[in-house]
Order: structure tokens, then sequence, then C-alpha cells
């Protein structure tokens, strides 16, 4: 073998070792950039958002159930989910039951935000109270937040969550809240129910989202706070004289749960009326605007071309659709003749509403609403019975309390929406029933006693509510509940008019259903 020349070994060494420090540097950096993508990887892919609260796969919305301090993204709800969460941490292991609020904490509209908020602070207070304020008794209550989505569409993997809780140290004994009457959110009553699982709905109010219709129980072991679209619709008639000659109906096709037995109720006032019903077709998420503008304003010529005896208009449907038709009728050519539109609890809605005409309720139309709840329903005691004003100062004096610590702070409230009063009223129902079912000598209820719970809610045995006295019939819904007549006002806000009652009166003093 021929020995290399010098210059040659050096030519080829001072080639080698570059070659070898660039391979090693190209190596590492590949290893690096493997490790980042990997870890990008792994961050893309970790879906959690807190304790008990993650993102399905191909959504960003957080759902779940969340037992930290978690705002599920909206500062808004920041005080009062701080002011649970210390409540919380407060209770000794062993010595409370879990209810869940469960209610679409990723709704992204200005109004739904709103009443999520002010349920939730509803809530809390029944919370504090009943933790604080009620001589010791047992268990203690903890609250945690349940999101089945923004439009409920993950109702099933939240569902199962609870469920869950129900068999785990967190014994969850009821689900509070429930949010609007809509089809998934019936899926999601059906199912908790059908597992067992408690359920009081504060602002459901759906007919075919109660027990009793047909003499058929579907939800077995659901109680309700707020009266059924048939209770609201007679309330509403006894006091406002509706006439089948005098009165158009404009209704969405094809209608949700809520919207769908307004309607029925509705047609029912105005059996026999010489006009035909005026449809409209909202998107899927009636939170959205649509295209409903349009036909609204087309509504708004057949609206004119009534009768001169023609004075009510009743609208069956959700509140973004209600603001748009109210915004037209502004609009409207007969603007010398009256109107009153009536319609349903989602009316609520619009009494902090940005993009609402206002103005429009200068123009001879006037609009109420069936409430939920109303600050000043109670005011100077209308009726004997039914509720009072005693009733309503409890809650109050809670939230003057809850200005500042230990209570609060939990954020700015409202109560003319009537969502806190109704919330508050829920919850205070499932501490109700819970604590009813504990057993001699023991202090934690089982879960299939709560429910049993709500056919005995009523004579003495009722919740003083501060919407109003909550007795249950045998099928969990509220018996003459009563019904606070609002209505909006130019200036902003709303006023309350007047209780009505779905048998045209007070309930008797006994406050016990009829056979």
């Amino acid at each position: 073998m021929a020995r290399r020349g010098l210059g040659t070994w050096l030519r080829e060494d001072v080639w080698e070792i570059p070659l070898r420090r660039y391979l090693a540097l190209l190596i590492t950096a590949g290893l690096v950039t493997g490790l980042v993508f990997a870890a990008r990887t792994l961050a893309h892919d970790d879906r959690s958002c807190a304790p008990g609260v993650s993102r399905p796969e191909g959504s960003d919305e957080c759902v779940g159930v969340a037992t930290t301090a978690y705002d599920f993204g909206h500062p808004r709800l920041r005080d009062t989910v701080r002011a649970i969460a210390r409540e919380n941490e407060r209770l000794k292991p062993g010595t409370y039951v879990t209810v869940a609020v469960m209610l679409p904490y990723t709704a992204t509209a200005a109004a739904s935000l709103s009443d999520i908020q002010h349920e939730l602070q509803g809530a809390y207070l029944a919370q504090y109270q009943a933790n604080h304020d009620s001589n010791g008794e047992a268990p203690a209550i903890r609250l945690v937040m349940a999101n089945p989505g923004a439009t409920s569409t993950y109702w099933k993997r939240t569902v199962d969550r609870l469920a869950r809780m129900t068999v785990s140290a967190d014994r969850l004994r009821a689900v509070a809240g429930v949010g609007q009457s809509t089809d998934n959110n019936k899926k999601a009553v059906g199912e908790l129910t059908r597992l067992g699982v408690p359920v009081v709905g504060s602002s459901i109010t759906a007919d075919d989202l109660a027990n009793g219709q047909g003499g058929k129980d579907p939800f077995p072991g659901l109680a309700r706070v707020s009266p059924t679209n048939t209770d609201e619709a007679r309330a509403l008639a006894s006091f406002a004289k509706v006439s089948a000659g005098k009165a158009l109906l404009v209704y969405d096709k094809p209608g949700d749960p809520y919207t769908r037995t307004l309607q029925k109720s509705f047609a029912a006032l105005i059996k026999g009326s010489p006009y035909e019903p005026q449809p409209f077709t909202p998107p899927a998420d009636r939170s959205q605007e649509g295209t409903t503008a349009n036909t609204f304003r087309q509504i708004t010529h057949l609206v004119c071309d009534t009768s001169k005896e023609t004075d009510t208009i009743l609208f069956a449907g959700r509140h973004t659709q209600l603001r748009q038709f109210i915004n037209a009728l502004g609009g409207r050519g007969c603007q010398d003749r009256k109107f009153t539109l009536l319609t349903g609890d989602e009316g609520s809605y619009l009494t902090g509403e940005k993009d609402l005409d206002r103005g429009a309720l200068k123009h001879n139309l006037s609009v109420r609403y069936t409430a939920l709840a109303h600050p000043d329903a109670w005011a100077g005691d209308p009726a004997r019975t039914g509720g009072s004003a005693a009733d309503a100062q409890v809650l109050k004096a809670l939230l003057k309390s809850a200005e500042r610590e230990p209570v609060g702070p939990i954020g700015p409230v409202a109560l003319d929406d009537g969502q806190l009063i109704i919330a508050y009223d829920a919850v205070r129902l499932a501490v109700h029933g819970i604590r009813e079912a504990v057993p001699e000598g023991r202090k934690v209820p089982s879960l299939e006693d709560v429910g049993l719970q709500w056919p005995q809610v009523k004579g003495s045995l009722r919740v003083n509510g501060a919407s109003g006295w909550i007795c249950l019939d045998v099928h969990g819904n509220p018996y003459d509940k009563a019904v606070p007549i609002v209505e909006l006002i130019p200036e902003g806000g709303s006023r309350f008019v007047r209780t009505a009652w779905p048998e045209g009166k007070p309930p008797a003093r006994e406050c016990l259903p009829p056979s």
C-alpha cells in the first residue's frame, strides 16, 4: 500500500474534522427541531381547560364540569366564580353534597352572557344562605358549574360526567339551572332523569319539558320553579283580555320546545281568529341574526293590512328575533295605530339589549311579556297569598351583604331581568329537596330519595321563594305560580305592570293543588 504524503494527510484531515462537526451540528439541530415540534404537537393536543373541563375533538369550546375557580374565559363571571370557590374551599370533606349549575357558559351573545351571569349570582347566594343561615342544617352545599356548550351540543359528555359524580366523593345530588327550553337541553334533562339524577329547572318553561302532560312523567325527578308556557299564556290572557278577532299571531317555524309550545298556547287563546298566523324561520342557533329581519319587515305590512280593530300581536319566538321584530315595527307604515305586542319570558332578555330600537316604543307600540320574576312584583304586598315582600326582602338583604367580603364581591348585579331571582329560588328548592331527603340519624341523602321529595313541596312544606310561592303538584310543576307582567320602556330597562295568575287569582293560603 502506498504511503500517503504529509500534504495529502493534512488536506484530508482538514476537511474531515469540519465535516464531522458539521454533521454533529446537523444531527443536534434536527433533534432540537424534532423536540420542539413534538412539544408543540403535544401542546396542541392538550385539550384540557381546567380540572373537569376540556375541549372536545374539533371544537374550541371548553365543556364539562368545573370544580375550581374557572370562568370559561368570561371576565364578567370571575367575581362570582371566585366567591363560589371560596365557599367550596371552606367546606370539610364528608360534610357536603354537590349541586351542579348547568348553563351554557361558553355562549358568546351578550344577552345570553348577562343571563348566565345573573343566574350564577343567584345560585351562589342560595348556596351561601344554605350554608350560613340555616341553623346548622346538614348537609352543606357545594356548587360546581356544568357546561354542555353554547348550544348544549356536548350535553351527553357533560351528563356522563355528572352521572359519575353521583357515585364519587363529590356526592352530586341535584342539577339546577338547565337554561333555555331547547331540543338539546330536553335531551340532557331526559338522560339525567333516566339516570336518576334530580333536576331543578330554573328558566325552562316549555310544556314538553315538563311532567304531567297527558298524565305522563317522561322526566322522573324533574322539578321546576317557572310556570309552563301554557300557564304563562293563561296568566297573560287573564291580564290582557286577548280577543280572537283583534289579535295576530307571529311564530317561529319550525320552532324549538319553547317557541312551539308558546305558539300552541297563543293559538288556543285566539282560536277562530280571522287572520292566518305569520311564520318566520330563524337560524338553527337562534342567538344569531340570520335573515329574519327581512321577513319581519314584510310582516309589518301585513300587520298594517289588518282591520282597524286589531290591536294585539302575539309573538312566539326567541329574544333575538323579538328584538328584530320590534325594530321593524318601529318603522311600520301605520304608526298612527296602537298595537300591544305580547310575548313570553324571552322578553326579559331585552331589558339591557343595546341593539333594541327603543324609539319604536314611542310610536304607539307597547311590548309586554310574562317575566319569570321581577324585583317590584311584591312591593307593597299586592297579593295576600302567593308570595310576599318579606320573602323578596330576604334576597335583597343577601345582595346587600354580597357587596363586600365575606359574602362577596360577586360583580355588578341586576334584578329586572328576573334571572338572578329565579336561579336563587331554583337552588333553594334543590336544597330543600336534599335536606328533606336526609334519613334520620344520617347527614347525607341517597340520590334516589331527593327526587321523591318534589310532590310534597306544598302547603306548609312549600318554598317561599323571592319569585313567589313554590307549591309543586305531583308532577313537579309549580301550581298557580305568580307571573309578573312587565313592559319594556323607551328610556331603557322595564317596568313592572301587574302580577297575573294562571288560575286568574292567587292560590289559597294552604297552596294545595286541586285534584
